[in-house]
């Protein structure tokens, strides 16, 4: 079974190149409003909790708990779907991300465990971290060569692992190029998106006792923090969602999963970057949401932002929002302009946006 989901996924990245400006020139144009969205079940497993997806080319992958992992195929809607166990342990993966060649999933808790597609037939363990404090959150990639993941501190920065050669190996950031951490500053593996890129930028959103933002200008190599105006001061406050339309403008979602209905302090943007940041709809709709995205080729005007409440739309970037589903996700990614896959408790679902 390895040897053959292995085989799906190289010869799936190598056709993603053709088909992702395929889906650029089939998007729909920026004046499309949504008025209402048809959800799809696609996968349906009461035993998963599935916090980490990612569109690749013409297929979607996935990792989650109970160590299962796989991939969906738009075209022939079949799903295969594999476990990869560490020994007895069997790891929960909130994070993954993909190059044209590999894909990757990093599990929570500690030993922390990365894994990428491998040529062996099995997927290759490329890093381990067994520190009792590990617990990695997001990852994502700026290149085929260049990666990073993030994480909860260990000792008094957070953690931050890079790639320069592909995933083949990963190092640890020291905490003598990071800004130390606040107490109880950690972060929330709600969605795999506490990391956002564009270009070489790359931000970090932390939550806790107080949600930040750790902001690189060189993929890494050097960074520095800003504060947000985020609620904050317990363990399950601040930030949980973070997306970029572009180098400037930004969006921040989450609130208190515990207190699904507070709805301020808990959407804020950015128009410089990340430098400073202002609440929007404060004391409106929505509340706790765990997973936000700008609209493919929206104008930085139209995003979707859900959670376990359910789903809601802003037309005019952040500042009202209208809900248009009921029904709850953690995560979410758009493969085009009015179509978006989402995942949950015990299922995935693919989401058609209409007027």
């Amino acid at each position: 079974m390895n040897r053959i989901l292995l085989l799906c996924l190289f010869i799936i990245f190598s056709a993603c190149k053709n088909e992702k400006q395929a889906e650029k020139e089939n998007r729909v144009q920026p004046e499309i409003e949504y008025t209402s969205v048809t959800i799809e079940p696609i996968l349906e497993n009461n035993s998963l909790s599935i916090r980490a997806i990612e569109i690749i080319g013409n297929n979607l992958a996935f990792a989650a708990n109970n160590a299962t992992f796989g991939m969906y195929n738009f075209n022939n809607k079949n799903w295969r779907t594999n476990n990869q166990k560490y020994d007895t342990l069997v790891p929960e993966f909130r994070a993954v991300a993909s190059t044209d060649n590999d894909f990757f999933m990093l599990s929570v808790g500690s030993p922390a465990l990365l894994y990428k597609t491998g040529d062996s037939g099995a997927m290759e363990l490329v890093y381990k971290e067994e520190h009792e404090k590990a617990f990695y959150d997001a990852m994502a990639f700026w290149n085929n060569e260049e990666g990073i993941a993030m994480g909860d501190p260990t000792d008094n920065c957070i953690s931050i692992i890079i790639t320069r050669n592909g995933g083949k190996t990963w190092e640890k950031l020291n905490c003598d190029v990071l800004p130390e951490v606040i107490e109880g500053e950690a972060a929330f593996a709600a969605s795999n998106s506490n990391i956002a890129i564009e270009g070489d930028n790359t931000w970090i959103l932390t939550g806790g006792m107080k949600s930040r933002i750790y902001f690189s200008p060189d993929k890494g190599k050097t960074w520095e923090v800003y504060n947000t105006p985020l609620i904050d001061g317990e363990a399950t406050t601040g930030g949980y969602s973070m997306d970029f339309y572009d180098e400037n403008f930004g969006i921040i979602i989450g609130g208190d999963y515990t207190k699904p209905n507070g709805n301020t302090g808990n959407k804020t943007i950015t128009k410089n970057g990340g430098k400073t940041w202002e609440l929007i709809a404060e004391g409106q709709e929505p509340g706790y949401k765990s997973s936000v995205r700008f609209v493919p080729n929206g104008g930085g005007e139209k995003i979707i932002a859900t959670g376990f409440s359910g789903i809601s739309y802003s037309k005019d970037s952040g500042k009202t929002w209208e809900e248009i589903s009921k029904e709850g996700f953690y995560t979410l990614r758009f493969r085009n302009d009015s179509v978006a896959y989402a995942a949950g408790k015990g299922r995935i679902a693919k989401l058609n946006f209409t007027q």
